[in-house]
């Protein structure tokens, strides 16, 4: 369960894209889109969850279903619009990476209701963070995925819903 309650999950956010552009969530999120809280330096849970994501973006493609994943970093002192767009490159043709100021991303977080914390100094820290993935279209929040989902289970999940609502 998500703490505060589904229908409290999203909100306003103004944030920095991978290309160097500010944006809010009314540009971002146009449909079906699936949001990630992560850091790229992270050594294992943000890689097999993001990329989770993008498999279940492939699949649901293979159904004509459109889904954009949206990936916010946790940790805007490392992922900056050059290391985003670096990762966005390497990973897939439809990612969304977003950083912004410390404040920024706090705001956005708070939002989405997940959490994080630093751990550690110098360069080599690590964050805790909350592993949620959200779907959300331009009406709000739909549903939200536990980091334990194979791709094929969330692709099932919101197919049904896709089918009943696009």
């Amino acid at each position: 369960m998500v703490a505060g309650g589904q229908s409290s999950i999203g909100g306003s956010f103004e944030l920095i894209d991978h290309n160097g552009v500010s944006v809010t969530e009314k540009d971002i999120i146009n449909g079906l889109t699936l949001i990630y809280f992560g850091y790229t330096y992270c050594p294992d849970i943000c890689p097999l969850d993001t990329q989770r994501n993008l498999t279940t973006v492939d699949i649901l493609d293979e159904y004509g279903i459109d889904v954009t994943p949206v990936f916010i970093t946790i940790d805007p002192e490392r992922d900056t619009v050059k290391t985003l767009n670096n990762y966005v490159e390497t990973s897939h043709e439809k990612l969304i990476g977003l950083t912004g100021s410390l404040e920024q991303v706090q705001k956005a977080s708070k939002a989405y209701r997940t959490f994080f914390r630093k751990n550690g100094n110098g360069e080599d820290y690590l964050i805790d963070h909350s592993t949620f993935s959200y779907l959300m279209d331009e009406n709000g929040f739909l549903d939200f995925f536990r980091r334990d989902l194979e791709p094929e289970d969330v692709a099932k999940n919101i197919l049904c819903f896709a089918e009943k609502n696009y």
